[in-house]
């Protein structure tokens, strides 16, 4: 492998899962020359290139295209691909942006939503991000809806289930967070994926409509 070493930067609680679980297995969940996912103890994390989304549960790369894996483990809390370490040598911000907003959330229903669609990231559930993303920024706490997605998350796929609970720490695309904090485009979020930024766009909406700007 022309590759001794693989120079990722991590948001800061990927870092954290990687180093708790010590020496573990990696089951390999998705594959390919973008973006590789993995099963860490019960959490999907990833390692992307250039290319791919940013999600708030990968390690990033500057690779134009990942080398073919064919296993993964956890070292002394460094996630290898084959032989290759992915070494963390900077952290990256994936928080949302607070909003000076007052009020409550639009409403919406878990059940109908979560794990509806298809691929990794099934449409429902990404409107499901996309509100919680809307309230951490916004500083309010859903306990009832938290607690509703987690009793159902094993009714998606392990990829999506950890994006909520992403989402449910105000962690997000950066495409998300900049049009959230006014700047970035909404149409830089529905490139993203098949469905995803659109369903991450709806949900962030519907937050917002019970939702007011509060005067800084």
């Amino acid at each position: 492998m022309q590759h001794r070493r693989l120079a990722v930067s991590a948001p800061p609680r990927v870092a954290a899962h990687l180093r708790s679980v010590g020496d573990a297995s990696a089951p390999l969940v998705h594959r390919g020359p973008d973006a590789v996912y993995v099963e860490v103890a019960g959490r999907c994390v990833g390692v992307v290139g250039r290319r791919a989304t940013a999600v708030p549960c990968a390690l990033r790369s500057t690779l134009d295209r990942l080398p073919d894996v064919v296993r993964a483990t956890v070292r002394s809390g460094v996630l290898h691909l084959d032989d290759l370490p992915c070494a963390v040598g900077r952290f990256v911000d994936v928080s949302v942006p607070e909003l000076p907003v007052a009020g409550i959330p639009g409403a919406l229903d878990v059940r109908p939503l979560l794990g509806r669609g298809d691929g990794l990231t099934p449409y429902g559930d990404d409107v499901l991000c996309g509100w919680l993303a809307v309230t951490r920024a916004a500083g309010i706490a859903t306990p009832e809806v938290d607690a509703e997605i987690r009793a159902l998350t094993d009714t998606t796929t392990l990829l999506s289930a950890t994006l909520l609970d992403c989402a449910s720490h105000g962690e997000v695309v950066p495409e998300f967070a900049a049009w959230l904090g006014g700047t970035g485009p909404a149409d830089a979020v529905e490139r993203i994926g098949h469905s995803s930024g659109r369903g991450l766009l709806d949900g962030a909406r519907l937050a917002l409509s019970g939702l007011e700007r509060v005067a800084a």
